[in-house]
C-alpha cells in the first residue's frame, strides 16, 4: 500500500458509523424536493431542505428551465470570460442588482464559488479580513485562499469584533464577512452594530445572505437579514445563492460597479469555470419573480416558523437564538445525533444530523428547516415523533 493509499485508509469514520447502523448521509430521493420526498419506495416528511418558499417544484419555474433547454441547450461547456454568456445571464445579473438595490451583480456557477472567488481576491497582502468564527464552510475556504491578513471574531460578539478591528490598521483596507442568517443555528447577526462598527472604523462589510433572501425583509420582501435591520443600502457586497430559496443552482455577489467590475476580471473561479447553465438561469430567474409577487409565501413561512419555535420550546428542547427557519435542536453528542437522526428517520421524518465540522463537537445537532408550503398538521406530525424519540434518548426530560 502507498503512502497516500495508507493514509486515507486511516479514514474510517463512516465505516465505523455504518457498521453501528447509524450512517446518516448520502440518503437516496426518488421523487421532487417537496414537503414529502419518497426514499426507498416509502413517503417521508422533507424537513431538511433549504428551499424555504417551497419553489423547486412550482410549474412556472419547472416551465421556465424546460425552455432555457429547449432554446439554448442542456450547458454552456466554456466559461463566462469566452464562449459562456447568455442574454439570459445578463438579464438575470440585472433583475438580482436592482432587487438587492446596488449597481450591478455577476451570477457564478454555485454558491460556494462567490464566497470563494470574492474572498480571495478582493483584498491584498497589507488587508485585512475580519470574520465571524461561525461563517458557512465557503467563506472560510475563500478567506484562507486570501493574501489578506485574517482576523476571527467570537460569534456575533461585537465587543470582540471592535477589538480585532482595533488591530487593524487605519489606512488599510478592513472587509468584515459574516452570514446574515448563520445556517446551522439560525440566529441572525448584528447587522446594526456591525454597520456601526463598519463606520467608526472605516471598514467595508459583506454579507452572506444566502439563508437570508426569501426569508427575511421589509414587509415580507425577502431581500435578507440587511434590509430586515433597515441597513442594505450601508452594506458593501451581498452574496446570495440560488440553492434555496431560488429554486435552482447557482449564486451572484451585488455591489457597486468599480468593485463588481474588478471581480468580473480577477475572482477565477468565476473566469476558470463553466458558466451556470440556461435552465439553471432560467429557473432562478423564475423563482426571483415568484418571490417579488407574491410575499404572502413568506409571510406565510414566518406563521409556521413562530409556530414551530414555540412548540419546541413549550417541549423543553434547546434550540439556541435561532429566530428564523432554520432551527437547531441541540443534542450535543454525536453518537445520539446520528442515532435520533436514524430512529427519526424510521418513523418517516428526515432531518439533517450536523455534526463536525459543520459545528463544534460539543455543539452537535438536528437541524430542522421549514418550507413555505408545510402545512401545520405536518409540523405537528414531526415535532411529536422528534420529541419521542429525543425523550427515548434522554437529550430532554419529559415534565
Amino acid at each position: 500500500m502507498n503512502l497516500l493509499k495508507e493514509k486515507m485508509f486511516k479514514y474510517d469514520a463512516p465505516q465505523r458509523a455504518k457498521a453501528a447502523g447509524i450512517y446518516p448521509y448520502f440518503r437516496v430521493i426518488e421523487s421532487d424536493q417537496d414537503t414529502e420526498v419518497i426514499i426507498n419506495g416509502k413517503k417521508v416528511l422533507m424537513f431538511g431542505s433549504n428551499a424555504y418558499l417551497g419553489l423547486t417544484n412550482h410549474p412556472k419555474v419547472k416551465k421556465a428551465a424546460i425552455d432555457a433547454v429547449k432554446k439554448y441547450g442542456s450547458g454552456m461547456a466554456g466559461s463566462r470570460f469566452l464562449n459562456g454568456t447568455l442574454d439570459i445571464h445578463i438579464e438575470l445579473e440585472r433583475k438580482l442588482a436592482h432587487f438587492m438595490r446596488k449597481d450591478d451583480a455577476i451570477v457564478f456557477s454555485t454558491g460556494f464559488n462567490v464566497n470563494q472567488g470574492v474572498l480571495s481576491c478582493i483584498t491584498g497582502r497589507e488587508d485585512f479580513i475580519i470574520w465571524d468564527e461561525l461563517n458557512h464552510a465557503s467563506i472560510i475556504e475563500g478567506i484562507r485562499l486570501s493574501f489578506s491578513k485574517k482576523l476571527k471574531f467570537r460569534h456575533n460578539d461585537m465587543v470582540h469584533l471592535e477589538r480585532q478591528l482595533i488591530k487593524c490598521h487605519p489606512k488599510k483596507v478592513k472587509l468584515i464577512v459574516v452570514d446574515g442568517v448563520f445556517s446551522m443555528e439560525g440566529d441572525v447577526a448584528n447587522l446594526p452594530e456591525i454597520v456601526r462598527l463598519a463606520k467608526k472604523y472605516d471598514a467595508n462589510i459583506m454579507v452572506d445572505e444566502a439563508h437570508g433572501i426569501g426569508v427575511m425583509g421589509k414587509d415580507f420582501n425577502g431581500k435578507g437579514a440587511s434590509e430586515h435591520f433597515g441597513v442594505l443600502d450601508d452594506i458593501d457586497l451581498i452574496m446570495g445563492t440560488f440553492s434555496k430559496s431560488l429554486a435552482s443552482i447557482g449564486g451572484f455577489i451585488a455591489g457597486d460597479s468599480i468593485t463588481i467590475n474588478y471581480l468580473r476580471h480577477n475572482a477565477r473561479p468565476y473566469i476558470f469555470s463553466a458558466s451556470i447553465t440556461p435552465s439553471a438561469t432560467a429557473a432562478a430567474s423564475a423563482a426571483l419573480d415568484i418571490l417579488k409577487r407574491e410575499p404572502e409565501r413568506i409571510e406565510h413561512l414566518w406563521k409556521l416558523t413562530d409556530y414551530s419555535l414555540k412548540r419546541f420550546k413549550e417541549n423543553g428542547f434547546e434550540i439556541g437564538d435561532t429566530s428564523t427557519p432554520i432551527i437547531p435542536l441541540f443534542v450535543r453528542d454525536n453518537n445520539k445525533t446520528f442515532l435520533v437522526t436514524k430512529m427519526l428517520f424510521e418513523e418517516g421524518v428526515f432531518v439533517n444530523p450536523v455534526v463536525p465540522p459543520g459545528v463544534a463537537a460539543e455543539n452537535s445537532l438536528i437541524r430542522f428547516s421549514l418550507m413555505a408550503t408545510h402545512t401545520i398538521e405536518q409540523i405537528d406530525r414531526a415535532i411529536d415523533k422528534i420529541t419521542k424519540a429525543f425523550y427515548q434518548l434522554g437529550i430532554i426530560k419529559e415534565e
